[in-house]
């Protein structure tokens, strides 16, 4: 890509074993990390695997998505509003920066999963994780990183909603 890109942020949540999903679901409830969720997201390009788009099973309101696969008929012939298909990890990249920039949006999401994690990793300029105070058997994990490359911006440890099952810290990390 010749010019420059909206910067990139890693969103994701994550367990004490790096778990972030099993069998194409997340495994636990938090509802308050949904929320929190929804607010680094509002208006911005969401860019985000088959699988992750399949476990939201619905278009995100205020935002541009962006569902990278390789095999589209996969998704159906009729995309909601809203919701676009990028063929590989750079494909969806361009994309996202024309909608972001469309959108006045200040940096592109990575959204999920593994894979899109790992790819998007070496180039994200900010994380933004939830840790979840369990272990869970899963079969998805966040990639390894190397933190001599991050430093620690925010961390805050919420109350816990009513509906969460564990305790959550959002922690936010920027490329140093």
């Amino acid at each position: 890509m010749s010019k420059t890109l909206l910067p990139i942020t890693i969103v994701a949540a994550i367990a004490r074993n790096s778990a972030l999903g099993k069998d194409n679901h997340i495994p636990w409830r938090a509802p308050s990390d949904l929320k929190r969720f929804r607010e680094i997201t509002w208006g911005r390009p969401l860019i985000m695997g088959r699988k992750t788009w399949q476990s939201i099973g619905k278009p995100l309101p205020g935002r541009e998505t962006i569902v990278v696969t390789r095999d589209p008929a996969v998704l159906g012939e009729n995309l909601p509003e809203n919701v676009h298909i990028g063929h590989d990890f750079e494909q969806a990249l361009a994309l996202a920066d024309k909608l972001g920039r469309a959108m006045h949006a200040t940096e592109i999401i990575i959204a999920g999963g593994a894979e899109l994690y790992s790819q998007g990793l070496p180039r994200a300029k900010l994380l933004r994780l939830t840790y979840v105070d369990c272990t869970p058997k899963a079969d998805t994990f966040f990639p390894d990183v190397d933190w001599d490359h991050w430093r620690e911006l925010r961390r805050q440890a919420p109350p816990l909603g009513p509906k969460d099952e564990f305790a959550l810290e959002y922690v936010d990390f920027d490329r140093v």
